[in-house]
């Protein structure tokens, strides 16, 4: 019996750890029964927080329960596909497992968009610690790219069927790491799934990249999920951020946000931060090289989907900033069709006799040499202006980067090190793909990381 039908057949509730969850049940079981839309207010929200909610209230309208023993093996028959070359041990369920069983809830809420007005409908993800009472430490994680439009945090809740099998082409991997290691240890976990994508993206394009509607995003994501904790008997204590490849380019602006609007941050980890998009652009299209990193005879290639990855960049800012004819602008007359219909519906068909483009085949010749057309120099300028390389940090946040990661070279990290300020700290990881970096920020251990610790070892020492 999945946990929705439990709540309704009203069956009795668990003791684990010694901790009684009839409170928390009983709250969550009144929330559900007692509006159809599963409704949750948001009075008791500061008003600095809950900005772009105003389209209406959030609600959750899907829940399922996950056992600890099913999250590790989970994790379990996802991690090879993680940690490719091998940099670190096979998991070890003793070592990592979950020590709590998780609640999945399915958020819904609004957001506003900040460059079109436009009201919308977005999905995330509450994963909360069954038996954990009033406080809990709470995280807020932003996905990395994936390139479909279903593949998002929320999408964890089809756990309800327990012979769901996760999969690396449908389903948020990333999320369910995350899910394990923090929700199973004690965190409340919160995720959106970013407009243009997951359950009610109803043909919307998506904001790949884009700082404004994404950072307002998780920003109403976060507050909607904090407001269903409440309404659960759960009060929210310490904050922490993690965000992986774009992710963690999200990550940062979430947090220049909040620290604007005077919230907390207990800690930050960023993995594989693409901290200047111009500088992430020209890496990869060719214009741009670095020199291999200490201790380092060579250097992956870029991998193929790279050029997929600045299809959805240039349809985002095209969509999103009004940049029409951004498309045809930028890529080269042979590539147009292929990039269109991707944009359009985030499937591949293309002539197998013909190679796929690299980054460095896809743009318009002179590119980044000269003025080419109205609209790539204002779509060079807009990369320029979401850039989060030269920020001031006040507070605790890890760099976690790859030596020997595929798409972002450490030498692009090097930069939002050394102007971050004291409160910035740089962790290496020797071997590590882009995938085997953000693995090893969650599992690895001081010998893989550098000198220090897991995030949340670290974030265990400050919670």
């Amino acid at each position: 019996m999945d946990f929705l039908g439990k709540f309704f057949t009203g069956a009795s509730c668990e003791k684990k750890d010694g901790v009684l969850t009839d409170e928390v049940n009983r709250r969550r079981r009144n929330l559900m029964l007692g509006t159809g839309a599963l409704a949750i207010g948001l009075a008791d929200v500061p008003a600095a927080t809950a900005a772009g909610n105003d389209a209406g209230a959030p609600a959750i309208d899907r829940s399922c329960r996950v056992s600890a023993d099913r999250l590790d093996l989970l994790v379990a028959k996802a991690y090879p596909l993680f940690n490719d070359p091998v940099i670190l041990p096979t998991f070890d369920a003793k070592t990592h497992g979950a020590r709590f069983d998780v609640d999945l809830h399915r958020i819904v809420t609004f957001t506003v968009n900040p460059e079109s007005g436009e009201k919308v409908k977005v999905s995330g993800l509450l994963a909360l610690p069954v038996g954990v009472t009033e406080e809990i430490p709470l995280l807020s994680w932003q996905h990395g790219t994936i390139l479909s439009f279903d593949q998002v945090p929320s999408n964890l809740t089809r756990l309800s069927n327990p012979d769901h099998q996760l999969s690396d082409t449908t389903d948020s991997l990333e999320t369910l790491f995350n899910v394990q290691r923090f929700a199973g240890q004690g965190y409340a976990v919160i995720a959106a799934d970013y407009v243009g994508k997951g359950p009610f993206r109803d043909g919307r394009g998506e904001a790949y990249a884009v700082k404004d509607v994404t950072t307002q995003t998780c920003l109403d994501v976060l507050t909607a999920g904090e407001a269903a904790m409440r309404g659960l008997g759960l009060k929210p204590s310490k904050l922490f951020l993690h965000g992986w490849s774009q992710g963690a380019l999200n990550t940062q602006w979430l947090h220049q946000a909040l620290r604007m609007q005077s919230r907390a941050i207990a800690g930050t980890a960023v993995a594989s931060p693409f901290n200047d998009l111009n500088e992430a652009w020209r890496f990869w299209a060719g214009a741009q090289t670095f020199p291999l990193p200490s201790g380092v005879t060579t250097y992956p290639a870029l991998p193929s989907w790279i050029a997929l990855c600045m299809i959805i960049t240039l349809g985002s800012y095209e969509l999103q900033y009004g940049l029409n004819g951004l498309m045809k602008s930028a890529i080269r007359p042979e590539f147009h069709a292929l990039a269109m219909k991707f944009w359009a519906d985030y499937k591949l068909e293309t002539d197998q006799t013909k190679p796929f483009p690299m980054g460095s085949d896809f743009l318009r010749p002179g590119f980044f040499e000269h003025f080419t057309t109205t609209q790539n120099s204002a779509f060079l300028r807009h990369l320029a202006a979401n850039r989060a390389t030269y920020w001031d940090y006040d507070c605790p946040i890890r760099f976690i980067y790859g030596l020997a990661d595929e798409v972002l070279h450490p030498a692009m990290i090097y930069p939002a090190l050394a102007a971050g300020g004291s409160h910035v700290t740089g962790v290496p990881v020797a071997g590590a793909s882009h995938r085997g970096t953000f693995l090893a920020g969650l599992y690895g251990n001081d010998l893989t990381l550098g000198g220090s610790d897991n995030i949340l070892t670290w974030f265990n020492s400050i919670r």
